[in-house]
């Protein structure tokens, strides 16, 4: 594989990193990368450029398991936490909060690999999104009654789970979905984050295995580089990002991020319509 082909892989592999776990949407900043300027499918494949988004996104999920790891293995008793208690987050509010998700997930994937991956849909997704994130900003409780995940009850983690479904839309963003869900359902920004990450391990991998497995005839081992450099640079970027933006969420919260949306999505209207 050429080295600007390469290129291109770090390119998407720093986009993904740097905005998998911010409220802005990574699967969308990727297609107005590629569909916009790199282009990889000239060379990967409509379908193998697709999965090559979906799959570097392991990398980002790695990301997750090396910052959270002593939750991640409280969940499964592998490691205790001080001030544990029976009530306390658990492997059942993971599972409730990703079930919907994965559900509408698997019944919708060839619809939204087919139709959704577009610059015209990621628009629609940015400028909705935003929206939902201002009104969580403004309408959430001003003092959250949830401050930390043990904190949270399964019907909580459920409807958060339900509200996820939004970002299978690309351009949604599932972080924005979820951040702006648990805002509105009275969580504060900081543990609303730290479950929309938790939760990002299961349903990012059962979503990466999904698309191998029904990509894996358009995947050429000439590839692998390119899927490797991807990985790694997303793994990398995402454990920057995800230390730098715990700290940010609770103190310029949601408005901002929707900020930023809002004017990338009128820019590229105005590249794509005008």
């Amino acid at each position: 594989m050429e080295w600007f082909e390469l290129w291109k892989a770090l390119m998407l592999g720093i986009v993904e990193g740097l905005t998998e776990f911010a409220p802005v949407s990574s699967t969308g900043h990727m297609i107005i990368f590629d569909d916009l300027w790199l282009k990889t499918d000239e060379f990967l494949g409509s379908s193998s450029a697709n999965t090559f988004k979906i799959v570097i996104q392991l990398g980002s999920i790695l990301a997750v398991v090396v910052v959270m790891w002593k939750r991640i293995l409280s969940l499964i008793g592998l490691y205790k936490i001080e001030g544990d208690s029976p009530t306390k987050f658990n492997v059942l509010h993971v599972f409730v909060g990703i079930l919907p998700a994965g559900v509408f997930g698997l019944l919708f994937e060839d619809f939204i690999d087919t139709h959704l991956f577009s610059i015209e849909t990621v628009i629609i997704g940015l400028l909705v999104g935003a929206v939902l994130m201002i009104v969580a900003d403004k309408m959430g409780p001003k003092t959250p009654a949830v401050t930390s995940l043990d904190h949270i009850s399964y019907m909580k983690a459920l409807k958060i789970g339900a509200i996820q479904c939004l970002s299978l839309w690309p351009g949604f963003s599932r972080s924005g979905a979820t951040i702006s869900g648990g805002v509105l359902l009275g969580l504060d920004h900081k543990t609303a984050s730290d479950f929309t990450f938790i939760m990002a391990v299961p349903i990012m991998m059962g979503a990466s295995g999904v698309s191998l497995l029904k990509n894996w005839e358009h995947i050429s081992m000439d590839h692998l580089s390119f899927y490797v450099v991807g990985f790694v640079t997303a793994f990398v970027f995402a454990l920057i990002s995800i230390k730098f933006f715990l700290k940010l969420i609770s103190r310029i919260k949601l408005v901002p991020f929707a900020i930023y949306r809002i004017v990338l999505a009128l820019i590229l209207a105005a590249l794509v319509f005008l």
